[in-house]
């Protein structure tokens, strides 16, 4: 279990839901092996909590960041767009692993940011400044998300072996 745990976690920077995968997987033990009582209750609730904290930072940071940077509304919808697209490309251009995806969705989010803010009417500084907003707000959703996920699988690790 630990191990599929881990290759979980390993999708988080690929944009894919490695934490509630974790999650499925350690609830699905648990119940497979209640007489062990492996896990609390406390525990479980606790990495649940954890994982649907992990997808609303991640959500919104790339939103969040183009807003905070003086995005529109559409503008931050394209920093969603952009952060998936940017994703999925970075990982087949950039085929560094891990890098080329964090790369290319925090590019994407950008990207998308600004290709909106552009085609809204924004001048081209104003729009990038949006972009870059979007781009480092993504970037910190990922790797907080990321670091959720390392809490959530050491919980589970933990708690295991306790």
């Amino acid at each position: 279990m630990l191990v599929l745990n881990l290759a979980w976690l390993a999708i988080v920077p690929f944009a894919m839901p490695g934490n509630w995968l974790m999650i499925i997987t350690t609830l699905s033990f648990a119940w497979y092996a209640q007489d062990a009582q492996l896990y609390s209750t406390p525990t479980l609730v606790t990495i649940v909590l954890l994982a649907f904290l992990g997808e609303v930072v991640e959500f919104f940071a790339g939103m969040g960041g183009a807003k905070r940077a003086g995005a529109s509304f559409i503008g931050s919808v394209g920093a969603i767009i952009g952060a998936v697209t940017g994703a999925i490309l970075g990982t087949f251009l950039i085929p560094i692993p891990i890098i080329g995806t964090l790369l290319g969705s925090c590019v994407g989010a950008g990207f998308g940011t600004w290709t909106l803010e552009r085609i809204k009417g924004k001048t081209h500084d104003e729009s990038l400044k949006s972009g870059l907003g979007a781009g480092v707000g993504q970037f910190v959703g990922l790797i907080t998300k990321l670091a959720i996920g390392i809490t959530i699988w050491v919980i589970i690790a933990v708690a295991l072996f306790m």
